[in-house]
């Protein structure tokens, strides 16, 4: 019996998989580093805006998500320049949940919303002052990201 099929299916398949990771790495990176741009091009900090607590630790995929996910509806489309950024950050979400929703039986628990995503979600009032805090915000994650990277994994 020839098993020369089988087996070239097989090895592809485990191609494909052992590179998976690597290629979602280096997509996430170039869609961050995009953004990052953009921002700094479009958005400046205002002087005097600091944001405290900065950003320090970086959750999984399944963290990520839901704080970019989480700034972005707090950005007002009333911004000039904001639209397609807002679609960037939307579709870098999607390409890490989709990522992390690969052939991985664990369940993970559902991450809790950071101290300052939620002090901003009760501050919506405050439209522009939160829309430009969120851009910083969703930045200042988008570095730490990027010097993280090897923390992505695909589950």
């Amino acid at each position: 019996m020839d098993y020369s099929l089988p087996l070239l299916f097989t090895l592809l398949h485990l191609l494909s998989v052992g590179t998976a990771a690597p290629l979602m790495k280096s997509k996430v990176k170039w869609m961050a580093e995009q953004l990052v741009l953009k921002l700094d091009r479009n958005f400046q900090v205002p002087p005097g805006l600091t944001l405290s607590p900065p950003v320090d630790v970086l959750g999984g995929p399944a963290s990520i998500v839901m704080v970019l996910e989480g700034y972005n509806s707090l950005i007002s489309d009333t911004l000039d320049g904001v639209t397609q950024v807002k679609t960037e950050i939307s579709s870098l979400a999607g390409y890490l949940n989709q990522g992390r929703q690969g052939p991985c039986t664990e369940q993970r628990p559902k991450p809790s919303v950071p101290g300052p995503l939620q002090e901003l979600q009760s501050r919506k009032e405050f439209i522009h002052t939160v829309s430009i805090e969120a851009l910083m915000r969703v930045k200042e994650l988008l570095n730490l990201l990027l010097k993280n990277l090897d923390q992505l994994q695909s589950c």
